[in-house]
């Protein structure tokens, strides 16, 4: 990459979340905006939120994440300014690249907080820094963004230690038998069909469970939030879950997620727990990666790509 052309700045963008009670049905109202989300999803993520606090730790845990890059770069001598923002809620987008601008920054690294790409995941945000670029006029830094790394040796390394470090909460004789079950955010199936999504899922639960030596392993999905009559990705977790049958032992892993947030805390937490109680499977729910070493030196591998200097 040319001087002329490389990046002086880094911009984590994500999907946000409420901080407080207050704050779930406008965070909510902004997600679902001219969407066909039923009236009844609506009320049931209302109430998820409620249970969890009235709020979600995923921008808390985004700026850590940006903390860790931070001080990962900072020791390799490449000090840049690293933004936050949210397509949901705040810090907003468009704040986040204006603060940066402020900061003289001209072009930006747009990491993407989702390692797996369909309309919803990458441009959707890819346009919203758009729209953000826009709003700031002639201030506003250009951006560029990684490829692809959902199956960077670094990231199958942190999904794989935090798997491990579910199954050391498990006896020898369970961790022996234990079956992986990979499971990501359900997306329509006619989204799915014109991206990479579940190809670049499957890519890496395979890869990861190769680390592991597991020798079988299940992809399933969660979280579906859209009609009733528009077909999803399947299996459901939950339905994997009972399928495994009564004393079987399931080690969930949401690669899916890349930090432990609302759709994480409660549809694996409280959701699927209950349903493996009922099935008599032992579940236990390995961490997403968060800030993980591995995960944060792959993005500081990446970001290194496209630095100036």
């Amino acid at each position: 990459m040319s001087e002329s052309r490389a990046c002086d700045a880094i911009l984590l963008i994500g999907f946000g979340g409420p901080t407080r009670p207050e704050e779930i049905r406008p965070f909510l109202d902004h997600v679902v905006r001219g969407r066909p989300v039923p009236p009844e999803r609506y009320e049931e993520v209302v109430r998820h939120y409620e249970k969890m606090g009235g709020r979600s730790p995923y921008n808390e845990l985004t700026l850590r994440q940006a903390d860790a890059l931070r001080a990962r770069l900072a020791q390799g001598g490449a000090k840049v300014p690293i933004a936050v923002g949210m397509r949901n809620w705040a810090p907003y987008l468009d704040d986040a690249l204006a603060s940066l601008a402020r900061e003289g920054a001209r072009r930006v690294l747009g990491f993407v907080m989702a390692a797996y790409r369909c309309e919803a995941s990458w441009e959707r945000y890819q346009q919203n820094v758009r729209d953000a670029q826009e709003k700031l006029g002639e201030s506003a830094p250009e951006a560029e963004y990684p490829e692809p790394w959902h199956a960077h040796p670094k990231f199958i390394a942190a999904n794989a230690a935090r798997i491990r470090e579910a199954l050391a909460r498990l006896s020898p004789e369970q961790r022996a038998r234990a079956h992986p079950i990979f499971t990501a955010h359900s997306i329509p199936v006619a989204m799915a069909a014109a991206a990479p999504y579940v190809e670049q899922l499957t890519e890496c639960a395979r890869l990861v469970a190769a680390e592991l030596g597991a020798g079988s392993w299940t992809l399933a999905f969660q979280s579906r939030s859209g009609s009733p009559r528009e077909p999803w990705l399947e299996p459901d977790l939950k339905t994997s879950l009972s399928r495994l049958g009564a004393g079987a032992v399931a080690v969930v892993s949401p690669i899916g997620f890349l930090c432990d947030h609302v759709e994480v805390l409660y549809d694996l937490d409280v959701e699927a727990a209950a349903v493996a109680r009922e099935a008599g499977v032992s579940l236990v729910r390995a961490p997403t990666v968060g800030d993980h070493p591995e995960f944060i030196a792959m993005m500081a591998e990446l970001a290194r790509e496209h630095l100036r200097g």
